[in-house]
């Protein structure tokens, strides 16, 4: 520590030469495996020094004479801030000096193979510092730059690498990250300088290509190439060799990953159809490249499953390379029939491509099949409507009435020539379904065990996305749709393909499309599959297997509400079975029957309170009557999504004296129990301490939040029975609670006894704004 001290004396004084061992001393105890206090130390030293605002004239010193690579990055970040926020304050000859000794440096590095390899990192670290100053000198102050860079390129090859490094970086600063960075008119000005001297760039990558046989060198220009190619003149592209070029690298497994990229930026292009006969040329000669790099018949997925990371991020390049290709360009392909096969090939390898294994390959796959399916059910849609299917097929001018006949022609010709692709398709939503919205159950703050929907997390959007798009595909062909999902439930009967993800995923497929047909084919459909899934129940070997059948088919049932609306026998059997299920131990059954209870009776209120054919009362009455039996075996939670859902059903009832009596019959149970507690309190206070009668009136006052959710207004009767109790149970908690963290200190509050009490008071507040606030209403109403 003395030493440092000393050293920092030393190294603060900047009217000499520093001393650049004892910097390197001090760098060296910052990045060290030194004391604590040590690399405090260090870093008050460095940082003092690197606000000064003289001690980037020490960098060129520094620079020559260190071989520590820390020292170099550290004298480097001191100029990178001189360069960012003081550079056109500082006199001219300072300016050009840096600049000119930075530029040297780079080039005496990297004009020898040994040092350039050696020095890699800290000539990547000069390269950013070059482009920095770049922005602020460059056109007006340095107009010979770009000239300069591409006559030292051609002296070179590993000059020429990294002058493709310098120049990307450049690119990247000027397109990607200038925002913020510059002024809008110093941008323009930079983009408009790069536009005009890019021949010179454009010539030299050209040259590279063809001239040279050194990997490094053609990978750092095809790198370059991607970074300049979204923003270029067309006819460097078009009017050029350069597509021809990089179709030539492509089957080269060295450069095919950067050839790929550099093709997808191209065919992301879009400015009208000038290039159209290029794009077309393009596409076939490179479906011709990729038949014989990747043959059809390849199991794409296993492939990924087994590639190195070079092959699987092909994989990944070549589904951007055709989505963005398609996105911009498929109308092309359409419109000639000799380029239909390459078109259909293309989209038979990018269905193989959607089945691989992974999220963010399936993403960019999932997003484009859901604008192209997008487009043909809009056009399919709006058969009836020319005007609109005119827009959504890109013709600009007013149809004429003759023109109509031919329109609707087209896009059934449309429609037939994606018909399989299509179908294909629909088989790939249907394996790859993502998981619908989920309860989980949690606990939460105060330790209690609460129900959370998850709402935005990825498999979330990814499902909604998914749903869209099978809505679509069954629009465009109902047939088919339940045609495929047939087939796959037949291969799961027949024990081909069974398994529970494939069950589950086929039936959050068959749930995703309710309502996209019309009822009769609808109810004809969905009898098929609860048929063919009772079979699969009945065939089908083991507890846990049939647990995940039974949770099936109570999701795809509670997924028709219309089909469970119009068949009141099939309904109740159903319901019938929930309850069933409620007493079923199996881990996760109970969860499944509650909620799937929940969602039907949201969908299906009115059907519980009115009498149905053949029945002597409504079923609401008929389930309070046996209410302590079916919640029997539930826990908590449960019991709670039970008693929302039958509110659910009160609310339904019109008549204000059976909705009132329907509520007092539901709320027995728990009002039993409360008057037994406040009895018990009324001879003994203390009573109301132990935590287990604490727990039990927190379940009371959770079992009457789930009502009240689901009644609003029309739980007032219930509330007004346990409100004035409840008002003096809240204040004998609330005591508890002062007195437990006067004993025990702030840790006291967050003990679950204090935590549990808490928990009660929390409803007391609920309560007592929703008492209120209803008492009010009602005055108003009245």
């Amino acid at each position: 520590m003395a030493s440092l001290a000393m050293a920092a004396e030393k190294l603060r004084d900047l009217s000499q030469p520093i001393d650049v061992s004892l910097l390197d001393a001090t760098v060296a105890a910052f990045y060290g495996t030194g004391s604590k206090e040590e690399r405090a130390a260090a870093d008050r030293i460095l940082q003092d020094l690197q606000s000064n605002p003289d001690m980037w004239l020490q960098v060129v010193h520094i620079l020559q004479n260190t071989k520590n690579l820390n020292t170099k990055f550290f004298a480097l970040q001191v100029l990178e801030g001189v360069i960012k926020y003081r550079w056109n304050a500082l006199p001219i000859e300072q300016r050009d000096g840096m600049k000119n000794y930075i530029s040297e440096v780079i080039v005496q590095l990297s004009s020898n193979e040994a040092s350039f390899r050696l020095e890699r990192l800290y000539v990547n670290k000069l390269n950013v510092i070059l482009v920095q100053i770049l922005k602020h000198e460059w056109p007006a102050r340095w107009r010979s730059f770009i000239p300069d860079l591409v006559a030292a390129a051609k002296t070179s090859e590993t000059i020429c690498e990294n002058c493709m490094v310098i120049l990307k970086l450049l690119s990247e600063e000027v397109f990607d990250f200038s925002r913020g960075e510059m002024t809008q008119q110093k941008i323009k000005e930079l983009k408009q300088s790069l536009n005009s001297e890019f021949q010179l760039i454009h010539e030299l990558c050209l040259y590279v290509l063809s001239a040279s046989q050194r990997t490094e060198l053609i990978q750092a220009t095809l790198s370059t190439l991607h970074a300049f190619l979204s923003w270029i003149p067309l006819g460097y592209i078009f009017e050029s060799p350069l597509l021809e070029t990089l179709l030539k690298f492509f089957p080269m497994p060295s450069y095919r990953n950067l050839t790929l990229q550099c093709l997808t930026e191209v065919a992301a292009l879009n400015f009208g159809d000038f290039y159209n006969v290029q794009y077309v040329k393009m596409y076939n000669f490179f479906m011709v490249q990729l038949q014989a790099i990747l043959p059809p018949t390849t199991n794409i997925p296993e492939a990924y499953a087994h590639g190195s990371s070079e092959e699987q991020a092909f994989i990944q390049n070549l589904a951007l390379f055709f989505t963005s290709f398609y996105k911009s360009h498929i109308r092309v392909l359409e419109a000639s029939q000799e380029n239909i096969s390459a078109l259909l090939n293309g989209l038979e390898y990018l269905i193989n491509i959607s089945y691989v294994d992974d999220t963010e390959v399936f993403k960019v796959c999932l997003d484009y099949w859901n604008s192209l399916v997008l487009e043909l059910f809009e056009a399919h849609h709006n058969l009836d409507n020319p005007a609109v299917t005119a827009n959504i097929m890109g013709f600009q001018m007013p149809l004429l009435h003759g023109m109509v006949d031919g329109l609707g022609s087209q896009i059934l010709q449309r429609r037939q020539l994606y018909a399989n692709p299509m179908s294909k398709l629909r088989m790939l939503m249907i394996c790859r379904m993502a998981k619908p919205e989920e309860v989980l159950i949690v606990e939460d703050e105060n330790g209690n065990i609460v129900r959370e929907t998850m709402k935005d997390n990825d498999v979330l959007v990814q499902y909604k996305i998914m749903r869209e798009t099978l809505i679509y595909l069954s629009h465009l062909d109902h047939e088919d749709t339940e045609k495929q999902m047939l087939k796959k439930l037949s291969k799961q009967l027949s024990g081909e393909d069974w398994s529970w993800n494939n069950l589950n995923t086929l039936c959050w497929a068959i749930g995703s499309i309710s309502g996209s047909m019309m009822e009769e084919q609808e109810n004809r459909f969905l009898v098929m599959i609860i048929r063919d899934l009772l079979n699969l129940c009945e065939i089908t070997k083991g507890k846990d297997n049939k647990a995940v059948i039974a949770s099936n088919i109570m999701y795809v049932v509670g997924q028709y509400p219309r089909f469970l609306r119009a068949h009141w026998k099939f309904l109740k059997t159903v319901v019938n079975k929930l309850f069933e299920f409620m007493h079923e131990t199996h881990p996760g059954v109970q969860d499944m029957a509650c909620d799937t209870f929940l969602k039907i009776v949201q969908k299906c209120k009115r059907k519980f309170v009115i009498v149905q054919v053949g029945e002597s009362e409504p079923f609401l009455s008929e389930l309070l009557s046996g209410l302590p039996t079916t919640v029997t075996d539930l826990e908590p939670h449960q019991i709670h999504t039970f008693y929302e859902s039958v509110g659910h059903m009160i609310q339904a009832e019109p008549d204000p004296q059976k909705r009132d009596e329907y509520l007092h019959r539901l709320m027995d149970l728990p009002n039993h129990k409360w008057a037994e507690i406040i009895g018990q309190a009324r001879q003994s206070v203390d009573f109301l301490k132990d935590q287990e009668v604490i727990r039990t009136v927190l379940n009371i006052l959770q079992t009457n939040t789930s009502v009240a959710s689901s009644l609003g207004t029309y739980f007032l009767s219930q509330i007004s029975l346990i409100f004035l109790d409840m008002l003096n149970v809240y204040r004998m908690y609330s005591e508890l609670i002062s007195s437990s963290i006067a004993e025990g200190g702030p840790y006291a509050s967050k003990t679950s006894y204090v935590k549990l009490l808490r928990s009660v008071n929390y409803y007391y507040y609920y309560y007592y704004y929703y008492y209120f606030a209803f008492v009010d209403l009602l005055k108003v109403l009245k």
